[in-house]
């Protein structure tokens, strides 16, 4: 079987190329992989909310096959993607007429897309998902808004797979205060400045802790909006890592943080790594982490609770390193079981298997 792969591969500088390289590797055990081939047996998509998806997209449509959605909410992409007038057809394609209206005022508000709900709620994904001859998501959130969307369409869940990691276990390091880490591309929806602003609370109550936020800013005016903060006592910031360098800081943090607040759907990869590594997490709660054993992460509610229960995790954490270590200790035997790349692959490989024209 051949399978033409589609999909942002690195040097790219997202979540989605990193886990499509090291797809494309183990997938290639089992089958024979073309990177852009049209004519394969059957085609494997990747789509997400990134720009550099956009003719993945149109090929996906053009050439149906299986479909990755590592975002459930496409109507960030199609913002980017389409004209106003194809827009608004497309909402009213996927919600009816009497949706016409509302479409034209998303479209003329897509500046506030980042962090309005409205935006969440439309996944828009009633077409790819028709179309193509399966649906692959990462969670069982995302499997419930294609369905939800487009309900005759074959969806399957896959876990996400880990990406291996290099092994520090025998690099010695100095003893420091304990390190809470945020990676990855940062947008409002991963809630940077509660984040920040929970921080600032738990060391004004005496905890002794440190705050690396690494990553690019999707938004300028939010990275302006937050300097202050971000040149705070405790707080250090670094721009995106290469991956040998994200690899290194991600061994000397003792947590991390990966809200999500709106959600899309998602599965952070940057979860499932760190989690990988044994670190502690902490999540928003809901469906997206609802495979995740309720001792292996820490969960956060979304809402009005969300920054004063991060404020008691973070300075629980930092006074029980114990218990910190056992939480990330769960997580790793965890994402060992479900994650591994070769199981994933399996699973994969299955799938595409039954979609063969």
């Amino acid at each position: 079987m051949t399978v033409g792969f589609f999909s942002p591969l690195p040097p790219a500088r997202t979540g989605v190329a990193d886990y499509s390289a090291a797809l494309v590797e183990v997938l290639g055990k089992h089958c024979e992989v073309r990177v852009g081939d049209t004519e394969a047996d059957v085609c494997l998509y990747h789509l997400g909310n990134n720009p550099l998806h956009a003719e993945i997209y149109r090929q996906a449509l053009a050439r149906p096959g299986v479909v990755v959605l590592h975002d459930a909410v496409l109507d960030h992409l199609l913002l980017g993607l389409l004209d106003r007038q194809a827009y608004i057809a497309e909402f009213v394609y996927n919600y009816g007429e009497f949706e016409r209206g509302l479409a034209a005022e998303l479209w003329d508000g897509r500046s506030r897309s980042g962090l309005d709900p409205r935006y969440f709620e439309r996944a828009l994904v009633r077409r790819i998902a028709t179309v193509s001859r399966a649906v692959v998501v990462h969670n069982p959130a995302a499997a419930r808004m294609v369905r939800e969307h487009a309900p005759g369409a074959r969806v399957v869940e896959i876990p996400h797979l880990v990406l291996r990691h290099l092994d520090t276990s025998a690099q010695a390091t100095e003893a420091h205060p304990f390190q809470f880490g945020v990676f990855g591309h940062l947008r409002g929806s991963k809630r940077i400045p509660a984040i920040l602003r929970a921080f600032d609370r738990a060391r004004n109550s005496g905890v002794v802790a440190g705050l690396l936020v690494a990553g690019d800013f999707v938004s300028k005016d939010l990275e302006s909006a937050l300097a202050p903060m971000l040149a705070a006592p405790g707080v250090t910031r670094m721009p995106y890592l290469p991956e040998a360098e994200f690899q290194a800081l991600a061994a000397e943090v003792d947590a991390c943080i990966c809200l999500r607040n709106p959600s899309a759907g998602e599965t952070s990869g940057i979860a499932i790594r760190l989690m990988g590594i044994a670190k502690p997490v902490l999540v928003s709660a809901g469906e997206e982490v609802a495979r995740f054993p309720e001792n292996a992460v820490i969960r956060i509610d979304r809402g009005l609770a969300e920054e004063p229960q991060l404020v008691e995790y973070m300075m629980w954490l930092v006074e029980h390193p114990e218990r910190a270590r056992q939480i990330g200790a769960r997580a790793a035997a965890y994402i060992a079981a479900h994650h591994a790349p070769d199981l994933v692959a399996l699973r994969y490989f299955e799938l595409l298997s039954s979609c063969c024209r």
